[in-house]
């Protein structure tokens, strides 16, 4: 490695306003496709394992620690050995896709479909830890909350409304704050399944970093180090917004 330099805030001044620099036009792209990954999957990750975690406790169903363990399950394998079973699964020619739905598509290499399969992968791995979080919340209310509630005539919407949601605010707010921390980390998933394409399209900032970091040639650390306290910034604004609003609409 080189004797260091110091550039001050010249690193930032180019990421953020020489449009001609490539820095500039990476840090852009990155930014955009990372925010894209979080608005689709932070969603998914906190509806899902909630709309599961209350049908679990509905008193009709049954072994409801074997369909917890079970779907906690995906969330255990390693995200290489993740990707490989779910680019087998959307291979046109060997996948359940092609042979089962006799879809050609190349999942992978054109849009929407390298964001969905992405997509499916994170919420296939990650529904499983938040279930058991909201789940151990909402065994934890008064069964008499719920009688009494429903003896007064409360249907399930407004029990949900009225009695969940209120009662596991705190956790609610703890799996929001971290699912969206984790999802503006996002490298795995990208780099695997689509290798940031189809023209750069799932190119996340993870991916930039990385590779100015440490890819191939001279590594370009301190453009990289800027981008990932950017992106760190921005990480801590936005879970200081989500704090706030969620407290404050829940007093």
């Amino acid at each position: 490695m080189n004797e260091p330099v110091w550039v001050g805030l010249d690193n930032y001044k180019t990421i953020l306003f020489n449009t001609e620099s490539t820095f500039h036009t990476q840090f852009q792209n990155g930014l955009k496709n990372t925010f894209i990954f979080v608005g689709l999957s932070v969603p998914l990750l906190i509806v899902i394992p909630l709309m599961i975690a209350v049908a679990l406790e509905h008193k009709k169903v049954k072994m409801k620690n074997v369909i917890q363990s079970i779907l906690y399950i995906p969330g255990l394998i390693s995200i290489s050995a993740a990707a490989l079973i779910w680019l087998l699964i959307f291979n046109k020619q060997l996948g359940i896709t092609g042979n089962i739905f006799g879809s050609q598509i190349a999942w992978p290499t054109n849009q929407p479909y390298a964001w969905l399969i992405i997509i499916v992968i994170t919420v296939w791995g990650g529904v499983g830890g938040n279930m058991i979080i909201y789940r151990a919340s909402i065994s934890g209310v008064a069964k008499e909350l719920y009688e009494s509630a429903e003896l007064d005539g409360a249907g399930s919407i407004r029990r949900f409304a009225s009695i969940t949601l209120p009662s596991i605010r705190f956790p609610l707010i703890y799996t929001f704050v971290m699912t969206t921390a984790g999802a503006f980390n996002v490298f795995g998933q990208p780099l695997m399944m689509t290798d940031g394409g189809p023209r750069q399209s799932t190119h996340v900032l993870m991916m930039y970093i990385r590779q100015l970091a440490f890819g191939n040639g001279e590594s370009i650390a301190g453009m990289a180090s800027a981008m990932a306290v950017l992106l760190g910034l921005i990480i801590l604004v936005i879970s200081a917004l989500q704090y706030y609003v969620m407290n404050r609409n829940a007093a």
